[in-house]
């Protein structure tokens, strides 16, 4: 038996793919699954079954592509009532490939349809050995239960009985395999370890080391980190099915015309590093930098309904770019500025630019008593961690609707972990009629640097999305 993982950065995703000598599963797999397909040609199996734990809020599952390409069947739960072609699983059920047995736990509380799938190695012993336990537990923290309106504590209950009844009562050294890990939001403390154990879960999963129910329920319906918004989105498509990746078009390239006119029904994505966007940029455009947590904040910020152009440095980052926004069922991208903004300014088209200030100027700025908005646009929990005196705090995707809350001729300073939230936060203003806009380079990563505040916990973590390899 072969385990190997599969991990998906920005989204933090993990799937897997489970051999035997001649076939094998791929547990959750991501919608773009070429990987997959050559992961199996290296092992020297043949791709049979594919197995989903659950209906995925944060990202477009490959099932259907994948299933196309290999033949293979799609196992989902029975709960999910899902509308393609599957085999659907309920608890008891079990899978067997060649000498490896799955067994099937209804395992609700992150979804109330979700299920995992335990691993039985018969070539080696009859216990459980790995269980694929999906969002119902994490590397040091558990599914938020808080995905669906109005039935949060009933589904933090329902988990917590699934925990304890179910999950706990495997084998000590039984194998965990998430499907995400540090940096996703369908938890809220994950560790950046991929794998553990049962045992090791036991002692120190801060959830599990809760016995009262009560204190649990509490401790999963507080303080959640909010959901974006495409994750109501993704459940929808995956129970439906996904529209197959390669029924779209590679992103086209588009003439400095061609893009003027398509933008009268379209949005612009800038997808530059937030410096570039500031030097200059299309009117109206979106800034969400490519190093950033690119995905999350695309199917977050973006409306879905409208069409998308890009604009990139050059061709492989628009198309780096297409494929994240399918992660997240963004699908509209209709092309890309052919020239980049090189080929747009030369032309003489307009264009606009956010003044960048430095972490030293910000200072001396607070020092002048300069008058302006510092507008914090981090999310709550890093704001409430520390922040700069005086500073509003908006979270980013909040700008949206809370815009008005800001004086719109006044100058406004944007701040948040390094200048990539906070160069989008700009955008959106700047959409909404804001003049004198300003974007802190470094954002509180550089003040604390700078020996200004103390160092931020959460922005210094190594697998922090803005940080660059």
């Amino acid at each position: 038996m072969l385990i190997k993982q599969i991990f998906t950065e920005k989204i933090a995703h993990s799937s897997y793919i489970l051999a035997g000598e001649k076939i094998c599963a791929i547990v959750d797999p991501r919608r773009d699954t070429r990987i997959y397909l050559e992961l199996a040609r290296d092992i020297g199996v043949r791709i049979t079954h594919i197995l989903e734990t659950h209906l995925h809020a944060d990202f477009i599952s490959g099932h259907m592509d994948l299933a196309e390409r290999t033949g293979a069947q799609i196992y989902a739960p029975e709960k999910a009532k899902c509308d393609f072609e599957h085999v659907s699983l309920k608890e008891g059920d079990t899978i067997p490939i060649e000498e490896i047995e799955l067994k099937v736990l209804e395992t609700p509380g992150h979804t109330p349809e979700h299920i995992s799938y335990v691993v039985i190695d018969n070539s080696r012993g009859y216990k459980p050995v790995a269980l694929f336990c999906g969002d119902t537990m994490f590397v040091g923290d558990v599914g938020r239960p808080d995905l669906f309106p109005g039935r949060s504590k009933e589904l933090a209950s329902t988990l917590y009985d699934t925990l304890h009844e179910k999950i706990m009562n495997l084998p000590d050294f039984c194998e965990i395999y998430p499907a995400h890990g540090a940096g996703s939001l369908c938890g809220r403390s994950m560790a950046s370890k991929r794998s553990s154990t049962i045992g090791y879960e036991k002692n120190y999963n801060y959830a599990l080391v809760i016995k009262d129910r009560e204190e649990f329920i509490g401790s999963l319906t507080n303080k959640m980190p909010e959901a974006p918004d495409h994750f109501s989105r993704c459940t929808d498509i995956n129970r439906r099915g996904p529209i197959k990746v390669k029924d779209h078009n590679i992103p086209k390239p588009l003439d400095n015309e061609t893009f003027s006119e398509k933008m009268k029904k379209s949005i612009v994505l800038d997808v530059r590093s937030f410096e570039s966007f500031g030097g200059q940029h299309i009117p109206g455009a979106y800034s969400i930098d490519l190093n950033s947590n690119f995905p999350t904040y695309a199917g977050w910020l973006l409306p879905p309904e409208k069409d998308i152009l890009l604009v990139s440095d050059n061709y492989l980052h628009a198309f780096d770019a297409c494929n994240q926004l399918h992660r997240v069922g963004m699908d509209g991208f209709k092309g890309y500025l052919e020239g980049g903004m090189y080929g747009w300014v030369t032309e003489g088209l307009t264009a606009e630019h956010v003044p960048q200030i430095s972490v030293p100027e910000l200072h001396e700025m607070i020092n002048s008593a300069v008058e302006m908005n510092l507008v914090d646009v981090r999310a709550v929990s890093e704001y409430e961690d520390f922040h700069i005196e005086g500073a509003v705090n908006i979270p980013v995707h909040e700008l949206r609707e809370r815009y008005h809350e800001l004086e719109t001729k006044a100058k406004n300073v944007l701040i948040c972990g390094s200048g990539q939230r906070s160069s989008m936060g700009c955008s959106l203003l700047l959409q909404q009629g804001f003049k004198s806009i300003h974007n802190v380079t470094g954002g509180m990563t550089g003040y604390a640097a700078a020996g200004y505040g103390p160092e931020c916990p959460k922005c210094s973590l190594p697998w922090a999305p803005f940080k660059k390899k």
